[in-house]
């Protein structure tokens, strides 16, 4: 064992040597890298497949090389990406198509999602007998005398069918909201605001100059970005700017077992809108709802996003006056139809606040709180990619404390700069792994840049 280990150590150094001496020949760094893999050396591997794909960006290989040193070394969300956009571009050819199915249904499972994981094995070896795992298979419940040349058996499907007798009406019971929150409580955004207000207030504050330009008042705007960063706030907002109602959906409230009723019940929501003009109707995690078609393998799910299409459209009725907004982590999910002109045809990326709405957002926390005076631009560099939840757990925590302290002492005393700062020390930027894995897409799968927001912040 000792001499094979010497011996590998030898074939790498070998390779390396080589690489330095040519750092632009593709077969040397794919050799050194592959031998980087063998020996478990995965995050050694994982550079040189980037450093081999600068050179040769489009090489299909080389790409599903480094999402298996991604999934070697746990990094999920990494080599989730990679395999994604090479299925949607993969066909159904075999190769490195079948392998990136597999590939993915291993990711797949181990997220927990069984079921899915358990479709895309079975596409993988259906398109690359090859990329077979038996022992994969084996703990997915896939049968060794599984045959792909037979027609699927139905393995964890969990097909539901609507009853004759058991179909349920959707009713929504979503209450219409009258947010008394404006753009004036919700700290920084400047840039979204202003947009907000071209694509949806202007519109219903100016109706007959927006009438002479044949522009009527409504559409629709889908924001993205890192979770606890406002999304919500500032749709709630902009109803409360227009003293507008507000619907918020969430995918409970459209989803349902039985056949058909989902579709029922987004419709009835939208009904629901314009019945309440002016109104803003706000879907939470759109991507739920929205998914793209493609990823899709039951009809299901495609009626659902077909109805969707057909609301937004105003198919059966107008939609004047209803202001639709959708947020959303991940925008690579989202079916590309829902980004046609006349439905969202406002992408709008809401980053973590900058320092200055950092600042903004920490003045709207601490209104109305015993502070003492403080320096909020201090503080704003204490939190530097913090989100707006991040800003609001600093500001609990230094709360807790102060809290604690006057029990302790019996004299309450008001918060300082020094115990935000404190708070701040022990926290963390929960946007760092968003942003991890929205650098993947920016850089492997930005098709039309739609993505140039993430590059332009990221400076990459």
């Amino acid at each position: 064992m000792e001499g094979y280990m010497a011996s590998a150590e030898e074939t790498i150094e070998a390779l390396r040597q080589a690489v330095k001496v040519s750092p632009e020949n593709l077969p040397l760094r794919r050799a050194l890298a592959e031998t980087l893999m063998a020996n478990g050396r995965y995050e050694e591997a994982e550079r040189e497949y980037k450093g081999a794909l600068q050179l040769a960006p489009g090489d299909v290989g080389m790409k599903l090389a480094l999402a298996g040193a991604y999934y070697q070394q746990e990094k999920n969300s990494h080599g989730m990406v990679i395999v994604e956009d090479m299925i949607k571009g993969g066909g159904a050819g075999g190769g490195p198509a079948g392998k990136a199915l597999v590939l993915h249904a291993k990711l797949l499972f181990r997220a927990g999602e069984v079921e899915y994981a358990v479709r895309q094995y079975k596409r993988g070896v259906e398109a690359d007998a090859g990329a077979a795992d038996t022992a994969f298979a084996a703990r997915l419940g896939i049968p060794s005398s599984y045959d792909p040349t037979r027609p699927e058996d139905e393995v964890f499907e969990g097909k539901i069918r609507a009853s004759a007798t058991g179909e349920e009406e959707g009713e929504t019971g979503v209450k219409v909201e009258r947010p008394k929150i404006s753009f004036k409580d919700v700290g920084g955004m400047e840039g979204l605001k202003e947009e907000i207000r071209l694509k949806i207030i202007h519109p219903l504050q100016h109706p007959e100059l927006y009438k002479a330009y044949g522009k009527t008042a409504g559409g629709g705007i889908l924001m993205y970005g890192p979770p606890g960063c406002g999304k919500t706030h500032l749709a709630r907002a902009t109803a409360g700017e227009i003293k507008a109602g507000f619907l918020s959906i969430g995918i409970n409230d459209v989803l349902n077992m039985w056949l058909g009723n989902s579709e029922k019940n987004l419709h009835e929501l939208f009904e629901q809108a314009r019945r309440n003009r002016p109104c803003v109707l706000f879907f939470d995690e759109v991507d739920a709802l929205a998914a793209s078609r493609a990823d899709m393998r039951t009809s299901a799910g495609r009626h659902l996003i077909n109805q969707f299409l057909a609301e937004l459209d105003g198919v059966s009725a107008s939609n004047e006056g209803v202001l639709i907004l959708a947020a959303t982590n991940a925008p690579w999910h989202v079916d590309p139809a829902f980004r046609r002109p006349g439905r969202f045809d406002r992408i709008l990326f809401v980053p973590p606040p900058d320092g200055a709405a950092r600042s903004g957002i920490l003045r709207v926390m601490l209104k109305g709180k015993p502070v003492e005076e403080i320096d909020y631009d201090a503080l704003a560099k204490k939190t530097e990619g913090f989100s707006g939840a991040d800003l609001k757990g600093v500001v609990d925590v230094a709360i807790e404390r102060k809290l604690q302290q006057a029990i302790k002492e019996g004299i309450p005393k008001p918060l300082t700069t020094k115990d935000l700062v404190v708070a701040a020390g022990a926290a963390r930027a929960t946007t760092r792994e968003w942003f991890a894995t929205a650098r993947n897409y920016a850089l492997y799968s930005n098709q039309g840049g739609a993505y140039d927001d993430i590059i332009k912040y990221l400076k990459l």
